[in-house]
C-alpha cells in the first residue's frame, strides 16, 4: 500500500513519520514550501518530542519523502490521509476550505482506487460532503480514469463512484508534547467506513499497533472525536469550580481530585485544577461541537456552561496577582511558561497570551522565559525595551521581580533552585497557576506561595 498524507502540521507530521516507522512508505505533501523545504533538510518545522529524531531516521530509510507537489502525492497512493487544519470562523463553526480544496484536487487527480481518510478533526457530515464534492469535479473531467468513468447520475448517493474511491473516518487523538506516544501506543482505533474494502485496508495499516479497532459508521465516527474533546473540556472545567468552592472553604482541590479520580468511573485524567484548557483543539473543537448543536436545535447549554468557566481562569488568576501586589503599574514579574502545555512550541489559545495581555495593560513590566515557545510568542509580542524582555532562563526571569508566575507546568521547572529564585527576587512572590508545587517546600524556601484551589 502507498500512503499519502496531505498536510504536514502537528497531525499530520507524526501521522506520516509514525506511518513510515511501521513499515509503510508514505509521501508527505503540503502547499507551504518553506515547511517542505525545512523537512527535506531533515529540519522539523515545530517542536514535538522524538519528531526530529524519526524525520532523520525515514528521510534516510527512504520511507518517508516530504514534497510540495500535493496533486502527484494524490496520483502516486492509493490511501490519502487528509490531514489539513479545520481553524474557527467567528461563529465557531470550523472552516472546512482546506479540507474541500483537497477534495477537488483528489477529483481532479483520480487514477485508480483511493482509499480518502479524515483524520482532521472534523464536523459530522464532512464525509458525506467529501464524497458529493469528488462526485461533482469528477463528472466535471479530470485526469485519468475519472474522465473515462462518468458516476451514473441516476445510481443513489453513496453508490456512485464506489469503484473508484471510499472515503473513511479516522480522527486523531493526538495531544500535543505526546503525539508519538499516541500515535504508537493508542488508547483505540476509531474507523468509520462503508466498505469492507476500507475496513479491511485500515485493518492492515494499522495491525502493527496490536489495539482495540472500533468500526462505525462515518456519522458517528466524525462525532465521536468531537465527543471525546468535549467530555476532556467537561472535566477541566469541572475541577476548576471545585476549586472555586475549595478556596472559598479552605479545603485542598488536589486532595478531592485524588479522592474522585480513584473512582475507576471517572479517573484521574484532566482533574488538574490551574489555567484550564488552552491550545488549537480543545477549545476550537467546543466550539465547533456547539455551533453543530445549535444547527441541530439540540440544548448543548451544559458545553456552554463549560466554557464560560474556562473563560473565567485567567481573570481569577490576574485577581490573585493583585491581590498580592496590590498595584501592578510597573512591577517587574517573571513568566515561567508560554506554551500552552508542556511538550509543546504552541502557543495557539495559550493562557500565557491573556495573561500577557492583561499585566502589560496594568502597566506591568515582564520578564518572559519558556524551554521551546518563546521564538512563537516572539512574533506575537514583540521585546519592548522596560516593558517586555525574553530571558535566557527561569533564574533570569526571576531576577529583580517582585512576583513569579508559573504559567505551564514544564518538568524542567519542578526541579528548580527554589533558594536561588529566592535570593534573586526583589519580592518573593511565588503564584502557581498548575499546582505545580508542594505548598510546605515553597514556603520552607522562603516564598508566598499563592495556587489553585488550595
Amino acid at each position: 500500500i502507498r500512503i499519502a498524507v496531505l498536510g504536514l502540521g502537528h497531525i499530520g507530521l507524526p501521522t506520516a513519520l509514525g506511518l513510515a516507522e511501521l513499515g509503510w512508505e508514505v509521501t508527505g505533501a503540503d502547499d507551504d514550501q518553506a515547511k517542505v523545504a525545512l523537512l527535506q533538510e531533515g529540519r522539523a518545522p515545530f517542536y514535538e518530542p522524538g519528531i526530529a529524531e524519526l524525520l532523520s531516521k525515514h528521510l534516510a530509510s527512504g520511507r518517508f519523502h516530504p514534497t510540495g507537489d500535493v496533486e502527484t502525492a494524490i496520483r502516486s497512493a492509493a490511501v490519502l490521509f487528509l490531514c489539513v487544519g479545520t481553524p474557527q470562523r467567528t461563529s465557531g463553526e470550523a472552516d472546512l476550505t482546506q479540507i474541500e480544496t483537497l477534495a477537488r484536487s483528489i477529483a481532479r487527480n483520480l487514477n485508480g482506487y483511493k482509499l480518502i481518510i479524515e483524520k482532521s478533526t472534523v464536523p459530522v457530515v464532512t464525509a458525506r460532503w467529501i464524497k458529493r464534492t469528488i462526485h461533482r469535479y469528477a463528472r466535471l473531467g479530470s485526469a485519468g480514469e475519472a474522465a473515462e468513468e462518468k458516476p451514473d447520475a441516476s445510481a443513489p448517493e453513496g453508490a456512485q463512484g464506489d469503484a473508484r474511491f471510499d472515503v473513511a473516518s479516522n480522527p486523531e487523538f493526538l495531544q500535543e508534547g505526546k503525539a508519538l506516544q499516541n500515535f504508537f501506543r493508542p488508547d483505540r482505533l476509531v474507523c468509520g467506513v462503508e466498505s469492507e474494502r476500507a475496513r479491511a485496508i485500515l485493518e492492515e495499516i494499522y495491525r502493527p499497533l496490536h489495539c482495540p479497532l472500533l468500526v462505525t459508521d462515518l456519522n458517528t465516527a466524525e462525532l465521536i472525536k468531537h465527543a471525546a474533546n468535549a467530555f476532556l473540556a467537561t472535566k477541566i472545567s469541572f475541577i476548576n469550580m471545585v476549586a472555586n468552592l475549595c478556596e472559598a472553604v479552605q479545603a485542598d482541590v488536589t486532595q478531592v481530585a485524588r479522592g474522585i479520580g480513584l473512582d475507576p468511573r471517572i479517573g484521574p485524567e484532566f482533574l488538574r485544577a490551574g489555567l484550564g484548557y488552552g491550545g488549537y483543539c480543545l477549545p476550537k473543537d467546543l466550539r465547533a461541537f456547539l455551533h453543530l448543536a445549535e444547527e441541530q436545535r439540540v440544548d448543548f447549554s451544559l458545553l456552554q456552561e463549560v466554557e464560560r468557566i474556562n473563560q473565567q481562569r485567567v481573570p481569577h488568576l490576574l485577581k490573585k496577582v493583585r491581590e498580592a501586589l496590590w498595584v501592578l503599574q510597573r512591577k517587574k514579574i517573571g513568566l515561567l511558561g508560554l506554551a500552552f502545555k508542556p511538550g509543546t512550541d504552541d502557543i495557539r489559545e495559550a493562557p500565557s497570551i491573556e495573561i500577557i495581555e492583561g499585566l502589560l495593560q496594568e502597566g506591568a513590566q515582564l520578564q518572559l522565559w519558556d524551554p521551546q515557545a518563546m521564538p512563537n510568542m516572539q512574533r506575537r509580542f514583540p521585546e519592548e525595551n522596560g516593558r517586555l524582555h525574553y530571558c535566557s532562563s527561569a533564574y533570569e526571569a526571576a531576577r529583580g521581580a517582585q512576583a513569579l508566575l508559573l504559567v505551564t507546568e514544564w518538568d524542567e521547572f519542578r526541579h528548580l533552585d527554589l533558594l536561588r529564585l529566592r535570593s534573586l527576587m526583589e519580592v518573593p512572590v511565588l503564584v502557581d497557576g498548575r499546582n505545580l508545587y508542594d505548598p510546605e517546600v515553597v514556603q520552607k524556601a522562603g516564598f508566598e506561595y499563592l495556587s489553585v484551589g488550595r
